[in-house]
C-alpha cells in the first residue's frame, strides 16, 4: 500500500478519534472536575469575547503540537500524521463551535443545510442545561440522529 494512503488513513482515523476524545473530555472533564473552566461557557451573561472555557483550546492543542514537532523531528514518522489529524480536528471544532454555533465571528450565519441545523440544535439542547449535571449532546461533529431528522423535517416545511 502506498505510504500516502497509510498517512491519509492515520490523519482520518485520528480526526474521527478526536471526536470521541472530545465527547469524553466534554462529558467527564469539562462537566466534571474542570467545570470551573467550563461553567462560564454555559452562562454567558457577561458577553465577554473570551471565556475561561477557551483554555481548553490550549489544553487540547498541546498534544497536537507535540505530535507535529516530534513527527517532523524524528523524520516525518507516524506522530506527524497523528498531529495533523488532531490539528485538523481542532480547526474544524473552532469553525463549527466558535464560528458557526456561537457566532463569535460573524461568518456562516445563514446556513440552513440539514447537517448544520442538526449540530446547532443539538448544541442548543446541550446549553439549555446551565449547570454541571443533566447535560446531553456532548459531541460536536456527530450528534444523535434525532437532530438530523428534526432538521430535515424543518427544511421540508
Amino acid at each position: 500500500m502506498n505510504s500516502w494512503i497509510i498517512n491519509l488513513s492515520i490523519v482520518a482515523g485520528t480526526f474521527v478519534g478526536m471526536e470521541c476524545v472530545a465527547w469524553l473530555a466534554h462529558k467527564y472533564l469539562m462537566h466534571g472536575f474542570l467545570w470551573s473552566l467550563h461553567a462560564d461557557h454555559h452562562k454567558r451573561d457577561d458577553k465577554d469575547f473570551f471565556e475561561k472555557n477557551d483554555f481548553f483550546f490550549l489544553i487540547f492543542a498541546i498534544p497536537g503540537i507535540l505530535c507535529l514537532y516530534l513527527g517532523i523531528y524524528e523524520g516525518y514518522n507516524t506522530l506527524l500524521w497523528i498531529g495533523l489529524g488532531i490539528t485538523i480536528y481542532g480547526f474544524a471544532y473552532f469553525l463549527v463551535h466558535d464560528v458557526f454555533i456561537h457566532q463569535r465571528f460573524k461568518w456562516f450565519r445563514n446556513s440552513n443545510a440539514p447537517y448544520f441545523m442538526a449540530i446547532r440544535r443539538a448544541h442548543k439542547m446541550h446549553h439549555k442545561h446551565l449547570g454541571k449535571y443533566q447535560g446531553e449532546c456532548f459531541g460536536m461533529l456527530w450528534v444523535p440522529m434525532k437532530y438530523f431528522k428534526e432538521a430535515s423535517n424543518a427544511k421540508v416545511k
